[in-house]
Protein backbone atom coordinates (compact mmCIF):
# COMPACT_ATOMS: atom_id res chain seq x y z
CA UNK A 1 0.00 0.00 0.00
CA UNK A 2 1.45 3.77 -0.95
CA UNK A 3 1.45 6.14 1.62
CA UNK A 4 -0.95 8.98 1.43
CA UNK A 5 1.74 11.69 0.81
CA UNK A 6 2.43 10.32 -2.77
CA UNK A 7 -0.98 11.20 -3.94
CA UNK A 8 -1.10 14.82 -2.60
CA UNK A 9 0.47 17.47 -4.83
CA UNK A 10 1.47 21.24 -3.64
CA UNK A 11 -0.72 23.55 -4.95
CA UNK A 12 0.70 24.99 -8.35
CA UNK A 13 2.55 22.09 -8.72
CA UNK A 14 2.60 20.49 -12.24
CA UNK A 15 5.43 18.15 -12.05
CA UNK A 16 7.25 19.98 -15.10
CA UNK A 17 11.11 21.16 -14.86
CA UNK A 18 12.01 24.24 -14.76
CA UNK A 19 14.52 23.57 -17.40
CA UNK A 20 11.72 22.15 -19.60
CA UNK A 21 9.87 24.71 -19.35
CA UNK A 22 12.47 27.03 -20.29
CA UNK A 23 13.69 25.07 -23.50
CA UNK A 24 9.65 25.28 -24.80
CA UNK A 25 10.07 29.03 -24.27
CA UNK A 26 12.84 29.35 -26.25
CA UNK A 27 11.95 27.38 -29.04
CA UNK A 28 8.37 28.90 -29.37
CA UNK A 29 10.18 32.57 -28.83
CA UNK A 30 12.84 32.05 -31.04
CA UNK A 31 10.50 30.00 -33.82
CA UNK A 32 8.18 33.54 -33.62
CA UNK A 33 11.08 35.45 -33.77
CA UNK A 34 12.76 34.09 -36.65
CA UNK A 35 9.68 33.73 -39.17
CA UNK A 36 8.20 37.48 -38.04
CA UNK A 37 11.86 39.16 -38.21
CA UNK A 38 14.55 37.17 -39.71
CA UNK A 39 13.36 35.77 -43.10
CA UNK A 40 14.08 38.65 -45.24
CA UNK A 41 17.77 39.30 -46.54
CA UNK A 42 18.78 41.48 -43.88
CA UNK A 43 17.85 40.07 -40.15
CA UNK A 44 16.17 42.83 -38.81
CA UNK A 45 17.48 44.64 -35.97
CA UNK A 46 14.33 43.88 -33.46
CA UNK A 47 15.09 40.21 -34.07
CA UNK A 48 18.47 40.67 -32.32
CA UNK A 49 16.71 42.73 -29.48
CA UNK A 50 14.31 39.50 -28.68
CA UNK A 51 17.16 37.34 -28.88
CA UNK A 52 18.77 39.48 -26.42
CA UNK A 53 15.72 39.67 -24.12
CA UNK A 54 15.55 36.01 -24.51
CA UNK A 55 18.91 35.47 -23.61
CA UNK A 56 18.39 37.80 -20.53
CA UNK A 57 15.17 35.63 -19.26
CA UNK A 58 17.05 32.84 -19.48
CA UNK A 59 20.34 33.92 -17.25
CA UNK A 60 17.68 35.05 -14.93
CA UNK A 61 15.92 31.67 -14.78
CA UNK A 62 18.76 29.64 -15.08
CA UNK A 63 20.15 32.00 -11.58
CA UNK A 64 16.52 31.67 -9.61
CA UNK A 65 16.20 28.10 -10.17
CA UNK A 66 20.14 27.03 -10.13
CA UNK A 67 19.33 24.45 -7.88
CA UNK A 68 17.34 22.47 -9.96
CA UNK A 69 19.78 22.23 -12.91
CA UNK A 70 21.62 18.86 -12.11
CA UNK A 71 24.06 18.06 -14.97
CA UNK A 72 21.46 15.85 -17.20
CA UNK A 73 19.49 19.02 -17.31
CA UNK A 74 22.32 21.03 -18.37
CA UNK A 75 23.20 18.86 -21.09
CA UNK A 76 19.54 18.97 -22.45
CA UNK A 77 19.67 22.65 -22.25
CA UNK A 78 22.87 22.52 -24.24
CA UNK A 79 21.65 20.39 -26.71
CA UNK A 80 18.61 22.58 -26.97
CA UNK A 81 20.58 25.82 -27.99
CA UNK A 82 22.60 23.58 -30.33
CA UNK A 83 18.81 22.88 -31.76
CA UNK A 84 17.64 26.73 -32.19
CA UNK A 85 20.60 27.55 -33.87
CA UNK A 86 19.83 24.55 -36.31
CA UNK A 87 16.32 25.80 -36.12
CA UNK A 88 17.24 29.04 -37.32
CA UNK A 89 19.71 27.87 -40.39
CA UNK A 90 16.87 25.96 -41.20
CA UNK A 91 14.57 28.65 -41.78
CA UNK A 92 16.74 30.86 -43.16
CA UNK A 93 17.85 28.73 -46.08
CA UNK A 94 14.06 27.78 -46.50
CA UNK A 95 12.94 31.58 -46.69
CA UNK A 96 12.34 33.28 -50.10
CA UNK A 97 13.76 37.04 -50.46
CA UNK A 98 11.54 39.64 -49.43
Amino acid sequence: MLPKEVFNRRRTHNNTPESVMLIFVNYIVMAVAVQAFALCDKIGWFFWAVVGVLALYNVYTIRRNAEGYNKMHIIAYAISIAGIIGLFLFFRLRAHNC
